[in-house]
Formats: C-alpha cells, sequence, structure tokens
C-alpha cells in the first residue's frame, strides 16, 4: 500500500499543477482593441492594480435588438504602460493585450491584461506611434 501513496500524491500534486497553469498563465488570445480611454485607474484593497476602459465605435450586444457600448475593460501589466494610459484619458488609443482564461488578483480584475501601446492620438489629430 505504501508504495503506491508515493506515486499517487506526486501525480495529483501534477496534475493540480497543470490545471492551476492551464486556468489563470496559459494565454488564451493575445490581439490589439483600440478606442477612445474612457477611464484609468489604480484601484484595489490588498493588491494594488491598473484597471481602465476603453470605449469602442460602434455598438455590439448579445441580444438581437438591443443596443449596447462596445467596452472593453482591461488591466495593465507594467508601470510603464500604466504612466502612458494615465496620461491618454479622453484619447485615441491602440493596446495590445493577451487575454487569460481567468484573472488573477496580482495581475488585475479583468482576464484581458494591456502589454503595451501601439498608438496614442488626440481624437480630433493624427498621432504618432509610441516607441
Amino acid at each position: 500500500m505504501k508504495k503506491f501513496v508515493g506515486p499517487v500524491i506526486i501525480g495529483l500534486v501534477v496534475i493540480l499543477s497543470i490545471v492551476i497553469w492551464w486556468r489563470y498563465y496559459f494565454v488564451f488570445a493575445e490581439g490589439v482593441k483600440a478606442g477612445n480611454l474612457n477611464y484609468f485607474e489604480r484601484k484595489g484593497f490588498l493588491f494594488k492594480t491598473w484597471e481602465g476602459r476603453l470605449v469602442q465605435d460602434g455598438f455590439q450586444s448579445p441580444n438581437p435588438g438591443a443596443l449596447q457600448s462596445n467596452e472593453f475593460r482591461f488591466s495593465a501589466s507594467s508601470d510603464s504602460v500604466a504612466v502612458l494610459l494615465e496620461r491618454s484619458g479622453g484619447q485615441f488609443v491602440e493596446l495590445r493585450y493577451k487575454e487569460y482564461l481567468n484573472p488573477l488578483p496580482w495581475r488585475g480584475a479583468s482576464k484581458y491584461v494591456v502589454t503595451e501601446i501601439v498608438e496614442i492620438r488626440d481624437s480630433g489629430r493624427n498621432g504618432l506611434p509610441i516607441q
């Protein structure tokens, strides 16, 4: 009986590790979203994270015949990205993001995490890409 307890425990730990990685660290999708930055703030009780909302052009609704604003709620991955976004409220921004299956408290409240700013421009003028 003792011969089987060790391998079973090791197997359960390996399976649990794979499930945790899959649910919280596996990057499901990567992409770029663009729109007007509605708000961007640092919030949280225990873990302070950067959270924002991007309002995209057009309307999207899960129910036929209903109208709903097309919003993209996201978290920022680093302070360097956060500093630029903090100064870009109301402007048109283009953001590169990663989508995870589930959020983690220290990563942010959203499953979408912005990793890079592609472009910031004033709503009325052409902008230059961010380097």
